[in-house]
């Protein structure tokens, strides 16, 4: 498929399912009804990502104050 053909491809769809953007760019929690498992998942998540974040700051810390 070329990238002419694509775009089309994905300029109908919209169109014809009424998307006026891109669902992946939204980044905020949902409202829709989300299983208990998947609330635990996604919050697991977040922990794991803050935990990261974290031990990345602690790191820099400790490398600016060595310096």
């Amino acid at each position: 498929m070329s990238d002419t053909d694509y775009s089309k491809a994905v300029a109908d769809f919209l169109s014809k399912k009424g998307v006026t953007r891109c669902p992946t760019v939204c980044v905020i929690p949902t409202r829709a009804s989300v299983g208990e498992n998947d609330r635990v998942a996604l919050r697991s998540y977040e922990a794991a990502r803050e935990e990261a974040r974290i031990a990345k700051h602690r790191h820099r810390r400790v490398m600016l104050i060595a310096s």
